[in-house]
């Protein structure tokens, strides 16, 4: 019975993987297909035609100012794919070297940079998105950035477990009798060996930049007007709850099933990756 339930629990597992690469891919090839091509104009406002129902020549509808609803998820996914890469790379290049190097400094240095990482982590960084867009303005790059900046202390503390896990090893300590220098064991041995976690953590890290995005925009401290965003089309359809379910089940929906598959990858990717569950395999 334990076998066949460890069975049954990995294949659970993979299913989850699949189906979380699976939206993610889908997320990505609208995004990519709405660079050469959408239905309509997403940015083309024609009154005559405000808040259709779905149709042939519009799938989704139109909002209440008559552009394509479809048109605008699409052109909507190249916002949620920029806003979680920039946000993904400012808290990984930024928090992955300030981590390794709190693993390596067991002094002072390190205990500091450990107890400001723990400090940070307790900031919310949609709070610092707000406090970016109340400085400098709403716009899509400061909240990518400042998303980023909040994104730091997560991937910070995931190098630094995953590099005092790997300093500890045999090998690294052969490493440092030979004489190899500190970023030369970084380099060749602790990154490599911590690479799975901080994919995992990138994955984890994209979804919550995907819904905090579309909370800003949402809020109008995201990407302005005319520029579709799904958080904004959230807050345009709101007053047509009642009429127009189509309006906010489109970009809901959107927003929902990009999170979901980005959430599901990283776990896949934990299960596929940490080697205490595959020695249990």
């Amino acid at each position: 019975m334990t076998g066949r339930s460890s069975a049954r629990g990995w294949g659970w597992r993979w299913t989850g993987l699949w189906v979380g690469a699976g939206l993610v891919a889908l997320v990505v090839l609208v995004a990519l297909v709405s660079l050469l091509w959408t239905p309509h104009d997403p940015l083309a406002v024609n009154v005559a035609d405000r808040l259709q129902p779905p149709s042939s020549s519009h799938l989704l509808g139109t909002d209440r100012l008559g552009r394509d609803v479809l048109s605008g998820l699409m052109a909507g996914a190249r916002i949620t794919l920029a806003v979680g890469a920039i946000a993904v790379a400012v808290g990984a290049v930024i928090g992955v070297p300030l981590g390794v190097l709190a693993a390596f400094k067991r002094n002072w240095l390190g205990q500091t940079l450990g107890r400001g990482f723990d400090l940070l982590l307790a900031f919310p960084g949609l709070l610092l998105a707000i406090v970016f867009a109340a400085a400098f303005g709403a716009s899509t790059w400061s909240a990518a950035l400042a998303l980023g900046i909040g994104a730091v202390p997560a991937f910070a503390r995931v190098a630094q477990a995953g590099a005092r896990q790997v300093l500890g090893t045999e090998y690294v300590a052969a490493a440092r009798v030979a004489g190899r220098s500190p970023w030369a064991i970084a380099l060749t041995h602790v990154l490599p060996g911590i690479a799975g976690f901080l994919i995992v953590q990138a994955s984890v890290a994209f979804g919550l930049a995907i819904l905090a995005e579309a909370g800003l925009s949402y809020l109008g401290l995201g990407t302005p007007p005319p520029t579709p965003s799904w958080g904004r089309m959230l807050q345009d359809s709101q007053a047509f709850l009642g009429t127009h379910l189509n309006l906010i089940l489109a970009p809901g929906l959107a927003i929902g099933l990009a999170v979901l598959g980005f959430n599901l990858l990283g776990d896949g990717l934990r299960d596929l990756l940490d080697p205490r569950l595959t020695t249990r395999r």
